[in-house]
């Protein structure tokens, strides 16, 4: 069940809606193959982020090597539409305790909320491949959005501050999702309404686990940057886009 209490924060983080017209495009049933393969991608790319963050910030090489062998097997499957799905259990093995910190103050807050991320990311590839699966929808791969490049362009080039930036920016794209599933939901039939519903809590909480890490890291108050960011994010949103995906702004075809 959706709670206004759950969704008036993530509604007053973002700058805008999403647009009806984005909605209308992607409710249209000839357009679910291609929403749930963007879906499946971008909880890969999720999870993707978060152990960059660990390996780029936190891990020894040798545990950030461990982490990269670990997470392979996903990223063949998306690059190769490799039918051996084997690996899809492993993401219950991972542990922060494999994880070798470094003496940076924010380096176990990173790790404990990182990992999480990644487990949720990752359990929700599946759930998303097993809708994909019933619904014989094979996977294909397809171009990225445009949506997370033109996010990323406003990230500082210098530390700490390109940490905290990309931090902000995974705010703004777990909110994002966290809006369009509940955005879509109405729309959707019973089985697909009730799955985007039940991934609003934890969408709604990696966000929040994002912008507070920015704010621990950071030597000053991130509020500018949260509002540059987020004003990109939201012409993003607004502006018209050649290609249907799940961040994409306005239908343009």
């Amino acid at each position: 069940m959706i709670t206004e209490d759950l969704l008036a924060p993530v509604h007053a983080f973002l700058h805008c809606r999403t647009p009806q017209k984005w909605i209308d495009e992607a409710r249209k049933p000839e357009n679910l193959p291609l929403l749930l393969t963007d879906h499946l991608v971008c909880e890969l790319k999720a999870a993707q982020t978060a152990m960059w963050l660990i390996r780029k910030y936190v891990a020894d090489k040798e545990s950030g090597d461990a982490l990269l062998a670990w997470l392979k097997p996903w990223e063949q499957f998306v690059h190769s539409e490799n039918a051996d799905l084997a690996f899809l259990e492993q993401h219950k093995g991972l542990s922060k305790t494999i994880i070798s910190r470094t003496d940076v103050p924010y380096g176990d807050t990173l790790v404990d909320k990182m990992v999480l991320l990644i487990k949720e990311e990752l359990h929700h590839f599946y759930q998303v491949l097993e809708i994909m699966q019933a619904r014989a929808i094979p996977y294909v791969k397809i171009t990225a959005s445009r949506y997370a490049k033109g996010l990323l362009r406003e990230v500082t080039t210098h530390e700490p501050q390109t940490l905290v930036d990309k931090l902000i920016c995974g705010a703004y794209i777990e909110a994002r999702s966290c809006e369009r599933f509940a955005s879509l939901a109405p729309y959707l039939d019973k089985e697909l309404a009730a799955f985007y519903l039940s991934l609003l809590r934890s969408e709604a909480r990696h966000y929040q686990d994002y912008l507070a890490l920015a704010a621990e890291i950071s030597a000053t108050d991130i509020t500018s940057r949260v509002r540059k960011i987020g004003e990109t994010e939201a012409k993003l949103i607004s502006e018209p886009d050649s290609e249907l995906r799940f961040h994409s702004g306005l239908p343009a075809w």
